[in-house]
């Protein structure tokens, strides 16, 4: 049987994009897209296609999926409507080039080397008699391309919260739902809470600034000041709390490695004004995947401080064994049917006392 060399220009599309990154990629350009979290990468969109003069940024990497996304008009519609892509789009944009002219690149680059094995539809050069026959041969190296490329909506529905382009003004911190609640003013302005007396869907509620990992305002909590008033809570359409812990930035810029986990916004209020401002919120009583994600690449141990009730004694059992597979864990039992923010400063301390100068 006649052996058929493989010919030097043959593409392994599967090959380039398992063995090349996103990352890497960036790297070869030159680029510097600055990290949000674990797995997203946000920055300004450096294709050629875009043309937006806009200062915010609309480009992002999901380093996890390999995947990247440009959000603006102007740059999805220079190229036909395509939000993003893999690496072999990505180069084929910067470079102007087709899909296979791209994954060459690639291989060059990156020393990928093609894999020995043909595919089904191989054809020699030698039966390629005519000019169609190579057309028909590079919308196949396309559609190889395509059967492994990533849904791009997957990158957009894992865009972190943007950042406010405003905050909010004339904001009450002596309101005196604050004092109901036990939070001493200087403590409701080291959170920037306070009642806000503006026009919009937060007005005439105690608003509470969220930021995120590294100090950007990205939402306002507004919290009811009476029962009758429905939700007790307001946070902004299209907020992901999934991908927040409340009080995180101001907890890592403290530099140390245990964190105080609890689970309300006026939890993480009370516990600080005790005298243990590394503490952070869930938001909730559940823990997500980027909350954890953003706990142990921050901290070497836990400390859970959660409800006195059902709902956190069942979240404390989930949190914990997810935890302490990574950092050190420890729990406190806060008493039966009391949530933190119901307890004082003294029985805070009693409470974590115990925990000061140790894991």
């Amino acid at each position: 049987m006649e052996v058929i060399p493989m010919p030097k220009d043959w593409v392994d599309f599967k090959k380039v994009k398992e063995t090349v990154t996103m990352e890497m990629v960036l790297a070869h350009y030159g680029l510097e897209i600055r990290r949000v979290n674990a797995t997203y990468l946000r920055g300004k969109c450096p294709l050629p296609t875009h043309t937006s003069s806009g200062g915010k940024p609309s480009f992002g990497v999901h380093t996890q999926k390999n995947a990247w996304a440009c959000q603006s008009a102007s740059c999805v519609s220079a190229r036909e409507e395509k939000k993003g892509g893999n690496v072999l789009d990505f180069v084929a944009v910067m470079e102007g080039c087709s899909i296979r002219d791209s994954a060459l690149k690639l291989q060059n680059w990156f020393s990928v080397s093609a894999s020995n094995e043909r595919p089904a539809d191989y054809v020699p050069s030698r039966d390629r008699k005519n000019e169609s026959k190579k057309l028909v041969r590079e919308k196949k190296d396309e559609q190889e391309s395509d059967k492994t490329s990533v849904d791009v909506s997957s990158v957009e529905t894992e865009v972190p919260n943007k950042p406010l382009e405003f905050a909010l003004k004339s904001i009450d911190s002596t309101h005196p739902y604050l004092k109901a609640r036990g939070i001493k003013q200087e403590t409701a302005e080291c959170f920037g809470a306070g009642y806000f007396y503006g026009k919009g869907s937060m007005s005439n509620r105690v608003v509470i600034p969220i930021h995120n990992e590294v100090g950007e305002l990205i939402a306002y909590a507004g919290r009811a000041v009476d029962d009758e008033t429905e939700p007790k809570y307001k946070l902004p359409n299209g907020f992901k709390k999934s991908l927040v812990l409340f009080n995180l930035y101001q907890a890592i810029e403290t530099g140390e490695k245990r964190i105080i986990v609890v689970e309300g916004y006026f939890d993480s209020m009370k516990v600080l004004q005790a005298g243990f401002p590394c503490v952070v919120s869930l938001m909730g009583s559940t823990l997500s995947e980027e909350q954890e994600k953003l706990l142990v690449q921050n901290f070497d141990s836990v400390i859970l401080l959660l409800d006195g009730d059902e709902v956190g004694r069942s979240a404390i059992s989930e949190v914990a064994s997810r935890l302490v597979r990574e950092v050190f864990v420890r729990v406190v039992d806060v008493p039966e049917g009391k949530q933190p923010d119901q307890l004082s400063s003294e029985e805070l301390q009693n409470l974590l006392k115990r925990f000061e100068g140790g894991a």
